[in-house]
């Protein structure tokens, strides 16, 4: 009788909470917000992109060297309203840019740009910043730069590297206007 009891008590018992439920007004449905949206994924360095899972596999790729930017002036390369290497400028692409070279495993380019100031005509200085970058590519070449890989530019008088103002002086105006006078050399490759 004692279990027929409890069975009845406890029957009883879900009874009243089952009427106590129904007898609750109806909660209205609440639509859920919609998701805040995910934060953008970090980047992944490019050497975890080039990993091959499996068989045959390969190692991750290292990212390419930047290129190797060289700018030279003219006070070490060439004289006033000059294309020719002087014995100093010869120094100074054996130290800053022969000797980078031996850097790289493998060449993509090499571009030589060269500059003038604003002193003279606009076709004058396209020309010289012409020699100058030729003069520039004959000597790395000499030096084992491939031929094939190296690229001359002019850029005359149009990207200064300094703004002088005018003065009656023309060598102290020639003075200030040399960091315009140079050679910018670009090289990208592979490293060894």
């Amino acid at each position: 009788m004692k279990k027929t009891a409890l069975i009845l008590a406890i029957s009883a018992a879900l009874t009243a909470c089952a009427t106590d439920e129904a007898q609750k007004p109806a909660a209205t449905a609440v639509k859920p917000a919609p998701p805040s949206p995910a934060p953008a994924p970090a980047p992944v360095p490019r050497a975890t992109q080039d990993i091959q899972i499996g068989q045959g596999g390969s190692a991750p790729k290292p990212d390419p060297k930047k290129p190797a930017v060289i700018n030279l002036a003219s006070t070490e390369l060439f004289e006033f309203n000059k294309a020719t290497l002087t014995d100093s400028a010869k120094k100074t692409l054996d130290a800053e840019v022969v000797a980078k070279l031996r850097d790289f495993g493998e060449i993509r380019y090499i571009n030589v740009n060269g500059h003038a100031d604003r002193l003279g005509s606009a076709q004058y200085n396209q020309k010289l910043s012409e020699r100058r970058a030729a003069a520039v590519r004959a000597y790395l070449v000499s030096k084992g730069a491939d031929a094939a890989h190296v690229e001359t530019f002019g850029y005359g008088k149009t990207t200064p590297a300094k703004s002088c103002p005018d003065q009656k002086d023309r060598k102290a105006l020639i003075e200030c206007l040399s960091p315009n006078r140079r050679v910018v050399v670009e090289i990208q490759g592979s490293p060894r």
